[in-house]
């Protein structure tokens, strides 16, 4: 394998772990290398210039050498212009970070996605919004290749506003007599809201909530999310 040099890479820091004594495994989401493991070689003792700035949701620019599946960061630069993340917005901001680190394969580049994801933190740090998050995963899906076919049903016909229906993952919509009961069960107001990613209808908004949660959980094969599961404590405390 090829040992390869990159410099200067707009990156962000989606999780850090301790390696042996003062290092630190970093995982980040490049813009131009996609989700990449790197060694951080001292990043935990007291006086590393890399202590204070390996920062979740802080936008970053990086340097790194090697091969492998994991490189040796060599220089990181704090970018600027991100407001810190409070409240539920760094509880959001968390919840993305463990969709990319489950669901991005390693060095799958995604520059689309790498724009949505910051334009999202940017979104958070004004107000933490629901109708973020969907934008977000509706993008994230899109740039996996699971793309959501909204405005026709499974036979190809234009979804009816008015119209229920279930949404069978990986056939689409399927259009039914009544209203139904499951978490895949939208009108299809609901689907033409998020094909359009306009979540002012607060049914809309609800719907796509349970909708996409659906989704996820089985893209990310029953996995359950540490963010959803604290949420979950939170809201019962």
């Amino acid at each position: 394998m090829q040992r390869q040099r990159v410099d200067a890479q707009p990156a962000y820091v989606l999780h850090t772990y301790p390696f042996r004594e003062t290092s630190l495994i970093v995982e980040v989401f490049s813009r131009d290398f996609g989700r990449v493991a790197l060694l951080a070689r001292g990043a935990r003792r007291p006086r590393s210039a890399l202590r204070g700035l390996l920062m979740a949701f802080q936008p970053l620019e990086l340097g790194w050498a090697g091969k492998g599946e994991v490189q040796t960061l060599m220089k990181a630069e704090w970018q600027g212009g991100q407001p810190l993340l409070s409240g539920k917005a760094l509880f959001c901001g968390y919840y993305l970070n463990e969709l990319l680190m489950n669901l991005l394969p390693r060095e799958d580049a995604h520059e689309k996605l790498f724009a949505a994801y910051v334009e999202t933190l940017r979104r958070f740090a004004g107000g933490v919004c629901e109708a973020d998050l969907r934008m977000f995963e509706h993008a994230l899906l899109a740039e996996l290749g699971y793309g959501l076919t909204l405005a026709q049903d499974c036979e190809g016909r234009p979804v009816d506003p008015l119209a229920y229906y279930a949404y069978e993952i990986e056939r689409g919509a399927v259009r039914l007599d009544r209203a139904g009961n499951s978490a895949l069960s939208v009108c299809g107001k609901t689907l033409l809201d998020l094909d359009r990613e306009d979540f002012s209808d607060p049914r809309s908004l609800q719907e796509s909530k349970q909708l996409m949660r659906a989704l996820m959980t089985h893209y990310l094969g029953g996995q359950p999310l540490e963010t959803r599961k604290i949420f979950m404590e939170l809201q019962e405390l």
